[in-house]
């Protein structure tokens, strides 16, 4: 991961809230590779590649499987195959999760706060590991396994793509501005758990949402969408990271009929300033906390983060700050990729664009 970019939203991308378009191509290069060989609905084999366009071929239906984090952690509980998951890094924070999927989550061995340590993984007894992110040093985690100590210890390596490869250069250039590699990594986890059906219906869920929104704000031209800036309050307040155009929240803005003011820096996360944030004067500020493991508790964070951006001189006179337009959402589904990155589409344009979009279910670990 990109360096400072070590704690909030960042830090809730790769821990998913612990202490610390739909359809269509889409920028960040990832929907390409679903699956490269794949018979019907839970048939095998499946090949799938990763980032660099390695493919990997599962011959059958994996049975023991750890998680690099929540994120695919949580992927994996909505697609049926929670009960196969003996561990994960990065476990989702109290809170976090949806009541349905909570009791289940919680009951997954944790093998590490953070990354889970080489030594950990590799002796796990996985037969896959499914990695959201691929080599995050910045993340306090050591280098994890070699693709030889993987194949050694009989675990194949598979990742999500959408997020794994949007900050590298093999990245598409071009903002993200759809799910589709969100849907993709669905449907690829889905295909190599033998779980498709399920994944389709998942996504059906996602795109039905998305069209929704969509066709409610066909009449809002790109010259009328308001500017919008994601505040990621937990990584502190000294220097603000700009959420630029890979990153899968610009997608989730943008399908919401909004405009990432950072959306031209090319990159996933970048390092930024106030002054930068000044400059490009929001009409929208998302006060982006995780999840503190109670409703009292996130609210107070959602407060404190307004409180901040009110009393502090350098955002005192944007005008999102004077005008409120605050939107408290939270982190976890914004920045990482998730079937509730869709719940996010909606609520965003709830808020921005109250006359044309009506709020839908919030499900709790928002």
């Amino acid at each position: 991961m990109r360096p400072r970019v070590v704690c909030g939203i960042a830090a809730a991308v790769a821990l998913f809230a612990t202490a610390c378009g739909s359809g269509g191509s889409s920028g960040g290069g990832t929907s390409a590779a679903v699956t490269a060989q794949a018979g019907p609905a839970g048939s095998y084999p499946v090949t799938v590649a990763d980032c660099a366009g390695k493919e990997t071929t599962i011959a059958k239906a994996p049975t023991r499987i750890v998680t690099s984090n929540a994120a695919s952690l949580e992927m994996l509980l909505r697609l049926g195959a929670g009960d196969r998951v003996i561990g994960t890094g990065f476990p989702p924070g109290k809170g976090t999760l949806p009541a349905a999927l909570a009791e289940q989550g919680a009951k997954v061995p944790v093998l590490g706060d953070k990354s889970v340590p080489k030594e950990k993984l590799l002796g796990s007894g996985a037969d896959l590991y499914v990695d959201t992110f691929g080599a995050m040093p910045m993340m306090g985690g050591a280098t994890g396994p070699t693709e030889a100590e993987f194949a050694a210890a009989g675990i194949q390596h598979v990742y999500l793509l959408s997020t794994a490869c949007a900050g590298t250069p093999k990245a598409a250039k071009a903002p993200r501005t759809d799910l589709a590699g969100v849907e993709d990594d669905i449907r690829r986890l889905g295909a190599v758990t033998g779980t498709g059906a399920r994944a389709e219906e998942l996504v059906s869920g996602m795109e039905k949402q998305i069209g929704e929104v969509r066709t409610a704000l066909a009449g809002v031209p790109e010259d009328k969408r308001p500017g919008y800036f994601v505040f990621d309050f937990d990584a502190g307040t000294k220097q603000p990271v700009a959420v630029c155009g890979r990153q899968v929240a610009n997608a989730v803005i943008t399908q919401a009929g909004a405009r990432n003011v950072f959306a031209d820096c090319d990159a996933d996360f970048k390092p930024g300033s106030w002054e930068d944030v000044v400059a490009k004067n929001p009409d929208w500020i998302q006060l982006a906390v995780r999840n503190r493991g109670s409703e009292e508790a996130t609210r107070k964070a959602f407060d404190d983060a307004e409180a901040f951006l009110r009393s502090f001189p350098a955002t005192q006179g944007l005008k999102a700050v004077q005008e409120g337009h605050f939107v408290r959402l939270g982190s976890e589904v914004t920045t990482i990729a998730g079937v509730r990155n869709a719940d996010a589409v909606r609520q965003i344009a709830a808020t921005v664009h109250p006359d044309l979009v009506k709020p839908g279910p919030v499900e709790n670990g928002q």
